[in-house]
């Protein structure tokens, strides 16, 4: 069992998905990146490979920052600033709050499933995909990326000092969509699914790669699915 800090933070204005990579400099361009967590960058070829713990989201058309634990302290640097305004792309795009959720939750693994729906996650690297590509059943696939997915899960879980100490099940429920998506100027395979669990989860961390620019981003499921294309 761990308790987390989590706070989400969602802005007025409207950005397009491609510019979410934008948003996230622009914030570091604004509190500086002395600040390690806004992007975990050590150096010029260093990184910290660490579980992000500040990161960049479009949820409902808006840019939202959600900051997890030390991530919670670190953001007010960001408000500090005089000015929020940030230039995002060719535009400048002033910064103003719709809402701001605080919340601590409990972390830990349960005797019963949650069910999430998980968007464009980046699950596989250049090896993982070649296995993946060599599988030929759809069962033997969808096992595959369930392993993966738990590995993601465990590393959410080091990466806010949570120790599991109970086994982790996962169950793919749903594969909605797969497509390739851009990433740095490449394109890589990312999956929309709907899952079971017996971990609980925040809505809206990443899991997988890429999670600081809005990748693999999940939320809880109620009754119907909210995936849109």
């Amino acid at each position: 069992m761990k308790k987390v800090r989590c706070l989400r933070i969602s802005f007025t204005e409207e950005i397009a998905h491609y510019e979410v990579p934008a948003f996230r400099g622009a914030v570091i361009d604004k509190v500086g990146t002395e600040h390690l967590l806004f992007h975990n960058h050590l150096g010029d070829e260093a990184f910290r490979y660490q579980y992000p713990l500040i990161q960049y989201k479009r949820i409902a058309r808006r840019p939202m920052l959600l900051c997890l634990d030390d991530g919670a302290e670190e953001i007010q640097h960001f408000f500090q600033q005089r000015d929020w305004t940030l230039r995002i792309g060719e535009r400048e795009v002033p910064m103003k709050i719709d809402r701001l959720d605080l919340k601590q939750l409990t972390m830990q693994v349960w005797d019963r499933p949650f069910r999430y729906e998980l968007s464009h996650w980046m699950a596989l690297n250049q090896y993982t995909y070649q296995t993946y590509q060599q599988l030929a059943g759809l069962t033997d696939r969808i096992d595959f990326l369930e392993r993966i997915l738990i590995g993601n899960i465990l590393s959410f879980a080091k990466g806010i000092g949570w120790h599991v100490d109970r086994e982790i099940d996962v169950r793919i429920t749903d594969l909605l969509d797969t497509r390739l998506m851009s990433v740095k100027g490449q394109k890589k395979m990312a999956f929309t699914l709907q899952f079971q669990s017996n971990v609980f989860l925040p809505d809206y961390i990443g899991l997988g790669k890429h999670v600081s620019i809005g990748f693999g981003i999940v939320k809880q499921r109620k009754n119907h699915s909210s995936y849109k294309q």
